[in-house]
């Protein structure tokens, strides 16, 4: 089979082409970044918390043991996130680290699919190579599986989620909604989807899941009250290590608190602005509003919140998907230098010039967040002023040139929304 695949064929169409080189890259680099940097591990070992936990878990000792006051990777999950790890106790860690790794890859794999999928290209599309590809050559892949967390799984349970809202099927769209807010809440602010449509389906499993799987864990746990006294108020804290948020880089460099105050209200109105524009003027098209709000979301999380991390950006990916469609925000090259702030497996640290190295590389997924929500907010708000100019705000925020073409072009029928009357 090989030798034939070396032989003269029929002429072949650019996509035959682009798809017989990126495929091979595709899958080594996959291979490269599960079986060799990931097996390898680092010296960041996020997984060796969590399977401790899970072997003190089903001995029933105590689990909260982390001191705070080191850098080591602390074991951060609730009582409910503690049940459904357990299993993994059972195994050898070795074994059940190799599993955990192989789990989530194939999660962002099955994710990346599902992606795909929703806006339109299957498994033979030049896209799915190019894609995989891509995400695999990333900070918050590579890393997510080098150091063993669990942003794979996360990564995958927010796209089935968008795929159900998509497909009305809302009772299973609190599913994986559930399964993370028991583990760790990062997708919970995407709640806001079903509630502004008044979708109470998904609210069941979201909230219900985790609510059982802790009455279950809080009795087999021997300190599970230490999560609330402890972890929680930790939670709470904005560390100064590994933390891009604005909060994170304020205790590290030292800045003063209304500087810190006067950047969080910045981004919190760029944020409300960008939601509100898509919210007035995009939400009939739900796969582009999904998708790109998601993004504003979670990125606003990240950099608001107490803690962000670079391969949280992971979540980001369903934004960064939409340039595929004309009136994407992404069209810009501006949206990409941001993405490379917060996507790059790059190291920026320098000899010649090493305060400005370590300053690119403690910064660089701080200002890439920053840059991704003033582009985003940025584009809405021309368009917005262009259309009112035009007077033609009551046909949306698009130009003419994306208004008269075909407005749902590549995008699955099932995932189509006639405007509003």
């Amino acid at each position: 089979m090989f030798p034939s695949q070396l032989k003269s064929r029929s002429p072949l169409s650019t996509a035959d082409i682009i798809s017989m080189v990126m495929w091979p890259l595709a899958v080594m680099t996959v291979i490269h970044r599960t079986v060799i940097l990931a097996f390898n591990g680092a010296v960041t070992n996020d997984f060796l918390p969590i399977y401790t936990a899970a072997v003190n878990f089903i001995n029933y000792t105590d689990v909260y043991l982390g001191n705070f006051n080191w850098t080591d990777p602390h074991y951060l999950y609730p009582p409910s996130g503690t049940l459904m790890i357990a299993p993994l106790g059972y195994l050898d860690y070795d074994l059940a680290r190799r599993l955990y790794i192989v789990i989530n890859a194939i999660g962002i794999l099955v994710a990346a699919y599902y992606l795909l999928k929703m806006f339109g290209y299957g498994l033979k599309s030049v896209a799915m190579p190019i894609t995989i590809f891509a995400m695999f050559s990333t900070e918050t892949v590579s890393n997510t599986l080098i150091y063993t967390n669990i942003n794979g799984l996360i990564f995958l349970a927010q796209i089935l989620f968008l795929k159900f809202l998509l497909e009305r099927r809302l009772w299973w769209a609190g599913v994986p909604m559930g399964l993370t807010i028991a583990i760790k809440p990062i997708l919970a602010p995407l709640l806001i989807f079903p509630f502004i449509k008044k979708q109470w389906q998904p609210f069941v499993a979201s909230l219900g899941i985790p609510l059982v799987l802790t009455a279950i864990a809080w009795p087999l746990s021997k300190d599970p009250g230490r999560f609330v006294r402890e972890t929680v108020p930790y939670l709470a804290e904005s560390r100064d290590y590994f933390n891009s948020a604005i909060s994170g880089n304020a205790v590290y460099y030292g800045l003063p608190d209304w500087m810190v105050l006067g950047l969080r209200g910045l981004f919190a109105v760029i944020t409300l602005t960008s939601l509100w524009l898509l919210y007035r003027y995009y939400r009939d098209d739900e796969l582009f509003f999904l998708c790109t709000a998601s993004g504003v979301i979670l990125t606003a999380q990240f950099l608001l919140g107490s803690l962000g991390q670079m391969y949280y950006s992971m979540l980001i990916f369903p934004l960064l998907m939409t340039v595929v469609m004309k009136r994407s925000v992404m069209r810009n090259w501006p949206a990409w230098l941001a993405a490379y702030g917060f996507l790059t497996f790059d190291m920026w640290y320098s000899v010649p010039w090493r305060q400005t190295g370590e300053a690119l590389q403690f910064l660089r997924t701080t200002l890439g967040w920053s840059l991704l929500l003033i582009v985003v907010c940025t584009v809405l708000v021309n368009r917005y002023l262009d259309a009112r100019k035009a007077g033609t705000l009551d046909q949306g925020l698009d130009p003419p040139y994306i208004r008269d073409d075909v407005e749902y072009a590549g995008v699955p029928t099932k995932y189509r929304t006639p405007p509003a009357p």
